[in-house]
């Protein structure tokens, strides 16, 4: 697979992945499956240890991004974000392939299509080499949706599932679940995270909470 190393956030179905090097982390990013979804491998660069968040679809292709080579990244944990099918199609493939550690919330686990190692809740960490991420529950999109955040050395990249999307949150199916993931948002995303923080939704192309505040009192108004 082909790896580009200017990073824009875009990529497209069936196409080249993007990387981008941080100074402890590299987060690479690839397209697959029909609804284009954003699979992405994070790797320790002292340790090689690996980490990767939605195993979504073509477990061939996600299994060319970590590699074949000796020096491939050891992929130690793997996380879905939650239980919707378009996420986790590569899921037994991949974990067949790599053995990792499987996580995801305890919500949404009892739909995913293998029993999951670890189940994670708002707040916990999860560690690999020495990065760290930290778990926020964003309920909404679905019970267990989650979002993982790492610090990072330049700004906070925050990894958004379907919960947050330059446009707006993820779907939801009633009222009460809309003002639970608008409220979520404002009060675990947008209050506490600076407007430089990059994030990665789960479909499509990335975007900054900065370029998407001035938004929230429209999400808040329209509903879904």
């Amino acid at each position: 697979m082909d790896v580009l190393e200017n990073y824009t956030g875009h990529t497209d179905p069936g196409g080249a992945a993007i990387r981008r090097d941080l100074e402890r982390l590299s987060i690479s990013k690839v397209s697959v499956g029909e609804m284009d979804n954003n699979a992405y491998l994070l790797v320790c660069k002292r340790s090689n240890e690996a980490l990767l968040i939605d195993a979504a679809a073509e477990p061939t292709r996600i299994a060319d991004l970590v590699g074949a080579a000796d020096e491939r990244p050891d992929l130690r944990h793997l996380v879905t974000t939650h239980r919707h099918a378009d996420h986790w199609q590569a899921l037994g493939a991949i974990a067949g392939m790599f053995e990792p550690r499987l996580i995801a919330h305890p919500q949404d686990a009892p739909e995913l299509p293998a029993p999951m190692d670890e189940f994670v809740e708002h707040g916990d960490t999860i560690t690999f080499g020495e990065i760290e991420l930290e778990v926020i529950h964003l309920r909404g999109h679905t019970p267990g949706s989650l979002a993982l955040l790492y610090r990072g050395e330049d700004r906070p990249h925050l990894f958004t599932g379907d919960s947050l999307f330059p446009g707006g949150p993820g779907k939801t199916w009633s009222a009460e679940d809309n003002a639970q993931l608008i409220g979520d948002l404002e009060e675990r995303v947008f209050d506490v995270l600076p407007d430089d923080t990059w994030f990665y939704p789960g479909h499509g192309d990335d975007s900054t909470l900065g370029e998407q505040r001035p938004d929230l009192p429209e999400w808040k108004s329209r509903g879904w």
